[in-house]
């Protein structure tokens, strides 16, 4: 499938033509590479304002993706502009504290409940730090997690879980470093009991998962399923990680507030600020005691927990501007009804054409399936995805002014998208399926 219209994206040919001389696939991180249907080249893009985005052929998009997650601000949100100029010219990094990051702890103090925070550069690093916490402090090996989950490019979390109950390396992941069932326990989202098999081993340090899973659409907890989730894992002497990195779609102190839920540790990175390369983790006293009072001694930089750029002056400054001032009650007061007016407009497509698809919505972001059922677990969600019809509706999309989040037909909200933009993205949305369906 091509774009059909070379004029429109010339630019964009050209520089991708010069770009697989000097870089791999021609962009610039293989993450940009997976943009559904893009042939023969992707887009490149010049600059981002708000909900949209212009590339260098001088073609505005709505911008329903928005850096899946980490421009959730809007893009070049002005008070996250303005502490990042201040600061640039103060100095970016001197690895030493500053006040921003007392404050910027004590706010997410506040906002998840967690009582010590640490700062790493992405939700990655922030999720590698808390498993090796977990092994720490349990003196246990492994760990669980759910089909088809993601947590970022953490090797243990690269794996799935085959037919026969074995745990392989998930499609996709490179030179994985051991073999994935030496450090993983993968079970299907909902499974309570293979949670509660797996966890009776107590072999398992530490359960990671998204409170809702995103990455491979969104699939909601049942009913109770966290309060068993939360009751096994105490039983058991597993730590329970909360990794809130896309869900923080839900609220401004995401799930983990929205729904109750007491984490042992919490992960969250991508927006924080504003688009920054950012990320945090945060742990009960107890746990933090225990394991930064073992790791502050003269083997302390070779601890594998933190960075050099982890926390750096002009990362926290623009946290802080951007929590104080973007990602706040009255930003979710605005984005969240959009989602909902996003979901409703697909739905009524369709209905009004008796389609066998479906359409969920967590907080500010939203998608379609093609399945009549809305799956309840990873392994199904895996399943049902169409490439084909994916690439189709994506690239249909991109031709017409819309960037849909790459993998599945998800959009995400901004506090600068408006009505407009999420009508435009419901008419393109029919346009699409009445051409499906001549």
């Amino acid at each position: 499938m091509t774009y059909s219209q070379p004029q429109r994206y010339a630019r964009s040919a050209d520089l991708f033509e010069k770009a697989c001389k000097v870089i791999p696939g021609g962009v610039n991180s293989t993450a940009r590479a997976v943009w559904s249907g893009w042939d023969p080249h992707p887009l490149y893009v010049e600059s981002g304002k708000g909900s949209h985005v212009t590339d260098v052929d001088g073609n505005t998009y709505v911008d329903l993706c928005l850096g899946d997650t980490g421009a959730m601000t809007g893009h070049a949100p002005p008070a996250a502009v303005a502490a990042m100029a201040a600061q640039a010219a103060q100095g970016t990094t001197m690895m030493l504290p500053t006040e921003d990051a007392v404050w910027v702890a004590t706010e997410l103090t506040r906002r998840f409940g967690l009582a010590r925070w640490q700062f790493a550069t992405s939700a990655t690093d922030a999720n590698r730090c808390s498993l090796r916490i977990a092994r720490a402090l349990t003196g246990r090996r492994k760990v669980l997690v759910f089909n088809y989950c993601y947590h970022g490019t953490v090797d243990e979390t690269l794996a799935t879980l085959e037919a026969d109950g074995s745990v392989v390396p998930r499609a996709g992941h490179i030179g994985p470093q051991v073999d994935p069932a030496e450090t993983t326990v993968v079970i299907e989202f909902h499974a309570l009991p293979a949670l509660e098999a797996a966890l009776a081993t107590r072999e398992i340090a530490c359960v990671l998962a998204e409170p809702a899973m995103t990455n491979i659409g969104i699939i909601h907890p049942d009913p109770g399923y966290h309060d068993a989730l939360r009751r096994l894992t105490r039983e058991t002497g597993t730590l329970l990680i909360i990794d809130e990195t896309h869900t923080i779609c839900t609220g401004p102190s995401g799930y983990t507030a929205a729904y109750g839920l007491e984490p042992d540790i919490l992960t969250i990175g991508k927006p924080l600020a504003g688009g920054i390369p950012s990320a945090a983790y945060g742990l009960s006293a107890a746990l933090a005691a225990r394991i930064y009072g073992a790791a502050t001694g003269e083997d302390c930089d070779v601890s594998g927990i933190g960075g050099t750029l982890a926390g750096n002056a002009l990362t926290l400054a623009v946290m802080r501007a951007t929590l104080a001032e973007v990602l706040t009650d009255e930003a979710y007061a605005h984005t969240i009804p959009l989602a909902q007016r996003w979901a409703e407009g697909v739905q009524g497509v369709i209905d009004e054409n008796a389609l066998p698809w479906s359409v969920t919505q967590l907080g500010a972001r939203a998608e379609y399936w093609f399945l009549p059922d809305r799956p309840r677990d990873g392994g199904t969600a895996a399943a049902g995805v169409d490439h084909e019809l994916d690439a189709f509706m994506h690239l249909y999309a991109l031709n017409r002014g819309i960037l849909l989040t790459p993998f599945h037909n998800m959009a995400l909200m901004s506090p600068a998208t408006t009505e407009a933009d999420v009508d435009r993205h419901t008419d393109v949305f029919a346009e699409a399926v009445a051409e499906l369906l001549t």
